[in-house]
């Protein structure tokens, strides 16, 4: 077997076995739904430390249950989102997104992000007080207060609301509500003491979650559950100038403390706290001036996961008032809104969408990805062009390793001559052969180190696909509707041809391919057919193989990145075509093709 047979096999090979260990590691992922028989439950009251909040405990009374008479609501109706505030508990806990549907079918609703506790999978943000010092615990607000609407009969973007509630012994308690044009509330929580004594009060967020999320994905890519940022702490990782804190729904479940404990943590200026799913997500960020307490819990009994942000306590004077402002992001992952946030001041914002270990490269991978997209408004389009970039920056290393394989085809004849005249001599042919190498200035192994570049190339745009908003319900050409999901056609109806729907195959739908599966498949073949097929008959076997086990592998995989496959296929035969013709070598293309036809290859026979 020649070195230049040996070096493609060796990297087709590496590159097949990369694949199967990221198929077998990173299935498909299956959504956990919500059993439709339970029934929200109520939530316990947490109390943090009496000195510094550090380290807050749980309180054992329980809040009282949602009262059955609705107390009221707000309408929210700004440019982007729809929804209301419960006036029980001042809640915002109904939020749809405009422009986001479930599903790409006509009539889907849209998006519902926040549920009221009567709801199954509640989920909600309310922003409380805790009396420290000069004032009862009855005096202030809880989650069963009815607040009155002082003004603002339907919060928009122009318009905000306040509610107030007065506690009847002299302090009188407001929210005003304000929202801007995209997903971020605004929340001023104040207090008039009205009494001839200083008190102490201590404010909190808190965002509330029964369950988790019915479309869990439970996929190791992907994750979804808690995220706290500070600027400060070292926490679980770094991968930028910040730390972040990510607990997962598992992380909850299997840390034994945080059944009957919270888990608290002191997070300095520019933080934020709350729960991330795959495409939306609920965050609560301080004063960006303000140190505060993150704390997370797993109310187990209940199932209920909480996120809080306790506020130092402060105190107000007499016959005075004091006010703190608390932001609330309720809306969609969209990279250009949460990066417009980030240069608003919620620092390292665009680090709550996951990038992943390979941060480096699928955050400027996708920054151009979106440059390209909206220049030219199609991501099907835009990840061609993405493609065509990423060949251009490695065009020096293949242009290296094109060159080097054009030259080892050229040596092909000297080396049998070298084989012929070393026998079974291993250390003398290897030793003429490297002579040779040096002698020719070819390099054997070049032509590997394009395919190994590839390969985290690959793995960050899978993620770049799978994680981010911008490609769910991407359409590109025809059929293709959703860049985020498998290719919809199937070769078993000849690809709608035929009357009649697919049936559900499970683990049997990898038989199930689609049109840009077989179109990978063909260009992989062809372009195996620049070089002639191998003369020893296992390397002949495996390569012909190799196009339809990727075919197949990659028929499940999202269409973005098949097409960015095809793409980067199509590329490669052209840049090596042509560079070998440069070189001298002329590939005989169809000849390659139609010999595969003429003949059988069969091991020898001895």
């Amino acid at each position: 077997m020649d070195d230049q047979n040996k070096n493609l096999i060796l990297a087709t090979a590496l590159s097949l076995v990369v694949l199967i260990g990221w198929f077998a590691l990173f299935p498909p992922p299956v959504p956990t739904v919500t059993d439709p028989n339970a029934e929200p439950t109520a939530l316990e009251t947490p109390v943090p430390s009496a000195t510094d909040l550090s380290s807050p405990k749980l309180a054992d009374d329980t809040e009282a249950t949602e009262k059955n008479t609705e107390a009221g609501r707000v309408i929210i109706n700004s440019d982007r989102l729809t929804g209301s505030i419960s006036l029980q508990g001042g809640k915002i806990d109904e939020i749809f997104l405009k422009e986001y549907q479930v599903a790409l079918i006509e009539g889907a609703p849209n998006v519902k992000v926040l549920k009221p506790k009567n709801e199954i999978g509640s989920y909600y943000a309310q922003f409380e007080w805790m009396a420290r010092k000069g004032i009862e615990s009855e005096g202030v607000p809880n989650r069963d207060t009815v607040w009155t609407v002082d003004s603002g009969d339907v919060l928009t973007t122009s318009s905000p609301v306040t509610l107030s509630w007065d506690n009847g012994t002299g302090q009188i308690f407001r929210q005003v509500f304000s929202i801007d044009k995209n997903f971020m509330f605004s929340v001023e929580q104040s207090v008039e003491n009205s009494t001839y004594q200083t008190i102490s009060l201590t404010q909190y967020g808190r965002i509330a979650r029964h369950g988790k999320p019915d479309d869990l994905k439970n996929f190791f890519i992907l994750h979804e559950g808690a995220m706290r940022k500070s600027e400060k702490e070292r926490l679980d990782y770094t991968y930028n100038s910040g730390f972040f804190n990510d607990n997962s729904f598992e992380d909850f479940e299997k840390d034994p403390d945080w059944g009957d404990h919270a888990d608290a943590l002191k997070i300095e200026n520019n933080g934020w706290i709350g729960f991330t799913d795959h495409y939306w997500m609920v965050m609560l960020i301080p004063d960006k001036t303000t140190s505060f307490t993150g704390v997370l819990r797993h109310n187990r009994p209940k199932d209920i996961y909480d996120a809080f942000a306790y506020i130092p306590s402060i105190e107000i004077q007499a016959n005075s008032t004091q006010a703190i402002k608390t932001d609330l992001f309720v809306g969609a992952k969209e990279w250009n809104t949460i990066k417009e946030y980030q240069n608003n001041g919620v620092e390292d914002f665009l680090d709550s969408i996951d990038w992943g270990l390979f941060f480096f490269l699928t955050k400027p991978i996708f920054s151009v990805l979106f440059l390209i997209n909206s220049l030219i408004n199609n991501m099907g389009w835009s990840i061609i062009v993405l493609t065509l970039l990423i060949k251009a920056v490695l065009f020096p290393l293949a242009y290296k390793s094109y060159v080097s394989m054009a030259k080892m085809k050229e040596l092909q004849p000297e080396m049998e001559k070298i084989k012929e005249r070393t026998g079974d001599d291993r250390q003398k042919l290897q030793q003429e052969m490297m002579a040779l190498y040096k002698k020719e200035k070819v390099n054997p192994a070049s032509g590997c180190l394009p395919i190994l570049l590839q390969i985290p190339i690959f793995f960050s745009l899978y993620k770049v696909i799978f994680v981010t908003l911008e490609l769910r319900h991407a359409p590109w050409i025809g059929w293709i509707t959703d860049l985020s999901a498998p290719d919809p056609s199937s070769i078993l109806n000849l690809f709608g041809l035929l009357p009649y729907a697919v049936p559900e195959l499970g683990m049997l739908s990898i038989i199930s391919l689609g049109i840009l599966p077989i179109l990978l498949g063909i260009s992989m073949w062809v372009q195996q057919k620049l070089n002639p097929a191998p003369t020893d008959p296992t390397q002949a076997m495996i390569f012909a193989w190799m196009p339809w086990v990727f075919m197949f592998m990659l028929g499940t995989f999202a269409s973005g990145l098949v097409v960015y496959w095809i793409a980067n296929n199509t590329i490669t035969f052209t840049q090596q075509y042509l560079i070998m013709r440069s070189q001298g070598y002329k590939p005989d293309v169809f000849g390659n093709m139609f010999s595969g036809f003429k003949k059988k290859i069969t091991p020898d026979k001895k």
